[in-house]
């Protein structure tokens, strides 16, 4: 079994030390991908909610892209809001972005994020049967 870490281009780097994602290789590819919130490659922050979901969605395609895998890979999600009236546009961006498909789910409403002007954080796992 092999980990690969890595920081694909396309999704902005991470502000300190750790990886977008993790490549688990072995029987299977199992890929780990760290939070990701609204934040363009150029750095931009969108100031509203719905923007943010979609580029912190954006990220995570691009992200699974850049492995060889797309949403229909995803297993589990994992979604951080700040603000419950998201969870309405949040279930709506996600359908959209992953295509119908219904991996496993936590959704949690948080206090905040690393970044005060964060709204939304999205972390997930894909997986490729080998």
């Amino acid at each position: 079994m092999s980990l690969t870490f890595s920081n694909p281009e396309g999704v902005r780097a991470p502000a300190s030390r750790y990886s977008l994602a993790c490549l688990v290789q072995g029987p299977g590819q199992r890929l780990v991908i760290s939070g990701q919130v609204g934040v363009a490659p150029d750095g931009s922050v969108p100031e509203d909610g719905p923007a943010q979901i979609r580029q912190s969605l954006a990220n995570l395609t691009t992200i699974l892209a850049a492995h060889g895998m797309g949403p229909r890979d995803i297993v589990k999600v994992t979604v951080f809001l700040t603000d419950p009236a998201l969870i309405q546009p949040w279930r709506a961006l996600r359908d959209a972005a992953l295509e119908g498909h219904a991996p496993t789910s936590t959704l949690l409403i948080v206090a905040g994020l690393a970044d005060p002007r964060f709204l939304v954080e999205v972390e997930a796992e894909a997986f490729i049967p080998g």
